[in-house]
């Protein structure tokens, strides 16, 4: 094309993490998904976390493959949660999987990680596991 220099560039933008709207006893309201018992959210989706399908249990815990679905979807940040009563664990093999990968990891009871969670949002590709309960 006459007169056009350089080569024209199509900013992308990245996919934003679903804020959670609300946490109660046994339920996660996300923003635009639904409610869930127990979440597993990242960079433009998420779904319900089900522990069936790991075989999580509360000890020993949050397993690698709870958060390979983050890795996949490009979370940077990794936010996991330990449950509203701290009974939730979290398998040393599943941090030191993500920080392999180059991903932060923070570790806290689920309000905390819920906040930690939507004040990430907008400034890092942010993922999560929340637990509702215990």
């Amino acid at each position: 094309m006459p007169g056009l220099v350089g080569a024209a560039r199509l900013d992308v933008m990245a996919p934003v993490s679903p804020r959670i709207t609300s946490l109660s006893w046994g339920k996660t309201d996300v923003e635009g998904l639904g409610s869930f018992k127990d979440a597993k959210l990242w960079p433009g989706g998420g779904r319900e976390w089900d522990w069936n399908e790991t075989g999580t249990r509360h000890v020993p815990g949050v397993q690698p493959t709870d958060v390979e679905d983050l890795i996949v979807h490009g979370a940077q940040v990794v936010v996991l949660s330990l449950g509203k009563q701290k009974a939730l664990q979290v398998c040393p093999e599943t941090v030191d999987l993500l920080e392999t990968n180059g991903i932060e990891v923070h570790v806290c009871p689920t309000d905390d990680a819920a906040e930690l969670y939507n004040r990430l949002i907008g400034s890092a590709q942010v993922g999560g596991l929340f637990h509702s309960t215990c």
